[in-house]
């Protein structure tokens, strides 16, 4: 039997992990993930993301894949209770993981499945889709969220914010809102970027680009603060993109308010040509899909 892949679907609070990729010596998701499946599997598994989050943001929709050998497929699909029934036997394999890191613990296995054939977690998908909350003076502090919002002490205009936000949506070169990594381009479509305030009254960005340089969401948000509070106009921000100089005209706003919501994948049928357009990407100059 060959090795078959699994999708994980994954959440974390991103506070005490020094972000997605296992590194020596560090607390990071990749690792506290991999260390609970081996406890599982009794063998080692590694873990492919579709997002490698910086160290402090979190995740609701992370997605991951790892193939598992012929050994650690049977282990995975042991069922030990009777009355688990599932149509997909590696389903009950995220109870099992979870177990393995706590009832309590900031990282969660939310679900586990047979991956479809072609699939790739970070190079097929199309889109990812990031939150960023920010409380300034009208939603006020709350401890209770200190963990996932950033507060800023002024008056935020939301509707110059929507309109400095809409000025940047389409396929541009990002460089003045990313930290550059040789080798990689900087050129993203932004498909989405748009505030609004919840019922507390905290500012939320929604941000959606097909995938995103290091460090581009909280840069874009800082932008749009900046224009929220009246350092930018709202044109500034177009300008300064275009000019593709990074710039101390605004700052790059804390990680804590940052949470990966959603991946975004083709049908089933598309999964391997898009992995394989994405991967001819990437052999050209551009690293995807970190945050």
């Amino acid at each position: 039997m060959s090795a078959r892949r699994i999708r994980l679907d994954v959440a974390y609070d991103g506070t005490r992990f020094k972000g997605w990729a296992r590194q020596p010596g560090l607390r990071t998701v990749q690792g506290e993930i991999e260390e609970a499946m081996v406890r599982v599997l009794r063998s080692d598994v590694r873990l492919v993301v579709a997002g490698r989050t910086d160290a402090g943001v979190h995740a609701s929709g992370q997605v991951a894949h790892a193939d598992l050998d012929e050994e650690q497929w049977r282990r995975a699909t042991v069922r030990r209770r009777r009355n688990w029934s599932d149509e997909d036997p590696i389903a009950f394999l995220a109870r099992r993981v979870q177990g393995a890191l706590g009832a309590h613990s900031d990282v969660a296995v939310t679900r586990t499945s047979t991956a479809p054939a072609g699939f790739d977690a970070r190079f097929s998908a199309t889109w990812r889709r990031y939150q960023y909350r920010v409380a300034d003076d009208v939603g006020g502090y709350d401890p209770i969220a200190r963990r996932n919002t950033t507060f800023v002490r002024a008056r935020l205009d939301v509707d110059a914010m929507n309109e400095a936000a809409r000025s940047l949506i389409g396929l541009h070169d990002f460089a003045a809102y990313c930290k550059p990594r040789e080798g990689a381009t900087t050129i993203r479509t932004l498909l989405e970027y748009d505030w609004h305030r919840d019922d507390r009254g905290v500012l939320v960005a929604n941000v959606r680009a097909d995938a995103f340089c290091h460090s581009m969401v909280r840069a874009l948000v800082g932008a749009c603060v900046a224009v929220g509070n009246g350092r930018l106009e709202v044109s500034d921000v177009a300008r300064l993109r275009d000019e593709l100089t990074r710039t101390s005209e605004f700052s790059v706003l804390d990680a804590r308010g940052l949470t990966l919501m959603a991946v975004g994948y083709p049908a089933d049928d598309q999964l391997e040509a898009r992995a394989e357009l994405t991967r001819r990407r990437r052999d050209a100059g551009e690293i995807i899909a970190d945050s």
